[in-house]
């Protein structure tokens, strides 16, 4: 069993220069994480959540402090293995679904594998990006493209890409910002099976009633 917690950042802070004023958008930030949970990421607009999961996802990095992904030390490390860290440990769920609309829900999925320094074979491509589409209940729309999707099943498709390459944590941007609520629930009711499965889920919401769907919540206010 690991015995390190998939995020892990100690007095985190990142600085952003705007002409001759500094502005703080994350202030020595202290944050364990640990294999397993499913925790929302809360606060107003300006408080730094969105900065500080672009930290976690290693789009950015920090001004100062520390932050280990899934027992590595990644803000020192070069553009090139940031990259393969987020190819390879991270998946991405966003609020706009990003998906290509002239592809099939499948040749969606499989994009990440694409990138993989693993070199995965066409047969295998399908295998697993067809079990990924599984895991989400969409199977029987591999064949389909996005227009011919509804919003839900849209995230359905970008929640099975971002699992394709079986990362250490599932980070999820505002997952149900674009859906009604019967298909919001839908989609946090996915999450969860994939938590009670063992997926680490991280997710920013401004939304109380999806918070509780979460098993803790974390509140950034003032960085």
């Amino acid at each position: 069993m690991d015995s390190h917690p998939v995020i892990r950042m100690e007095h985190l802070n990142k600085v952003y220069q705007t002409g001759e004023v500094a502005v703080h958008a994350v202030r020595e930030v202290s944050l364990k994480v640990e294999k397993g949970e499913f925790a929302a990421v809360m606060g107003a607009s300006g408080s730094g959540k969105s900065t500080l999961m672009n930290l976690i996802g290693c789009l950015d990095r920090p001004t100062s402090g520390s932050y280990w992904l899934d027992g590595e030390e990644v803000g020192t490390l070069s553009k090139s293995r940031l990259s393969r860290v987020r190819n390879q440990r991270l998946g991405f769920v966003f609020q706009g679904f990003n998906l290509l609309s002239r592809t099939s829900a499948l040749e969606n999925v499989e994009l990440p594998l694409l990138y993989s320094p693993h070199g995965h074979g066409g047969r295998e491509l399908r295998r697993r990006s067809l079990a990924a589409l599984e895991r989400v209940g969409l199977a029987d729309r591999a064949g389909h493209h996005p227009g011919q999707l509804s919003g839900g099943q849209q995230q359905r498709v970008a929640i099975a890409r971002a699992l394709v390459n079986e990362p250490a944590l599932l980070l999820a941007d505002e997952p149900t910002g674009n859906l009604d609520t019967r298909t919001s629930i839908e989609i946090m009711s996915i999450f969860q099976d994939l938590n009670r499965k063992g997926m680490t889920i991280l997710m920013v919401t401004h939304e109380p009633d999806i918070a509780r769907y979460c098993r803790r919540e974390i509140v950034m206010r003032d960085g």
